[in-house]
């Protein structure tokens, strides 16, 4: 397999949308916002002063004792009282439009893309489901620390040989984030992915 530097005028020749000076830099910002935020499981939980197991009866009485008037042992005051406006559970994720969506995607690539870090190949498969034959493989190709592969689709002998390799990631073209791009050092994609790009980017 032989890889070939994808330029701006190949990509716009595969029908490749890109973007111009720093447009869609916020789209970007907004969208890894929203992955991180999708994320969080917003399970945090805390327990108020009626929540909180234990008798409800005066720890003592009102007057004459010399101390504060207090009620229960409920109250936040005291170790294992109620939290006061502490976390309760709650839903973090954020939503974003589509076509906020295309123009983040955009911007990604054609920083990538001027960078020289999108490779191209015919195709990508590891027929023998060896690890030793996928490093190997990707060797060929690049020497960056991480690389981001994206096809069509990968054969079961593919992924089998590459699920162990931490610093290589396959993804389908359909299934391609932002984040996983950016996170990567070189990004290889085969012909045939480029076609379903082009089509997440018009």
């Amino acid at each position: 397999m032989s890889a070939k530097t994808l330029t701006a005028a190949d990509a716009t020749s595969a029908n490749i949308n890109l973007v111009e000076g720093h447009k869609g830099t916020q789209a970007v910002h907004d969208l890894i916002t929203a992955y991180r935020a999708n994320r969080r499981s917003g399970s945090a939980n805390t327990k108020t002063r009626s929540e909180v197991a234990g008798t409800g009866k005066k720890m003592y009485k009102q007057k004459g004792t010399g101390n504060a008037r207090h009620g229960d042992r409920g109250a936040p005051i005291f170790v294992g009282g109620g939290v006061v406006f502490g976390p309760k559970p709650r839903d973090y994720s954020k939503k974003v439009t589509k076509s906020v969506r295309k123009l983040a995607l955009r911007r990604v690539l054609t920083s990538k893309i001027d960078a020289g870090e999108v490779l191209t190949v015919a195709s990508f498969e590891v027929a023998d489901a060896k690890t030793k034959s996928f490093v190997a493989a990707v060797a060929a190709l690049t020497d960056a620390k991480k690389v981001l592969v994206i096809s069509d689709s990968f054969s079961e002998e593919t992924y089998r040989a590459g699920r162990n390799v931490k610093s290589v990631q396959l993804i389908t073209a359909a299934e391609a984030n932002i984040e996983q791009i950016l996170h990567a050092n070189a990004v290889v994609v085969t012909e045939a992915a480029l076609e379903t790009i082009a089509k997440r980017t018009a």
